[in-house]
């Protein structure tokens, strides 16, 4: 679960990141929130592989874990 936070924080800061350039540059209002997603997605894409990659792996162990104890209450009752 500690990396899907990592991911989430690491994203919420280059965003933060992102809109201060782009406010520095001029940038106001709507297009200003607008242009920070959009830049801070490609960067976000391209520098957080990697912890995505850990993130999503973290996700479907959860995921798997959880089908194999519902599965094994299934049984029990079933039993």
């Amino acid at each position: 679960m500690s990396s899907v936070i990592l991911y989430t924080l690491a994203r919420l800061a280059i965003f933060a990141v992102t809109a201060g350039v782009l406010a520095l540059l001029g940038a106001r209002g709507f297009l200003l929130l607008l242009l920070a997603l959009l830049v801070s997605g490609v960067v976000s894409f391209v520098l957080l592989s990697g912890q995505r990659d850990r993130m999503s792996a973290a996700v479907a162990r959860g995921a798997r874990a959880q089908r194999a104890k519902f599965e094994k209450s299934v049984t029990r009752e079933d039993a």
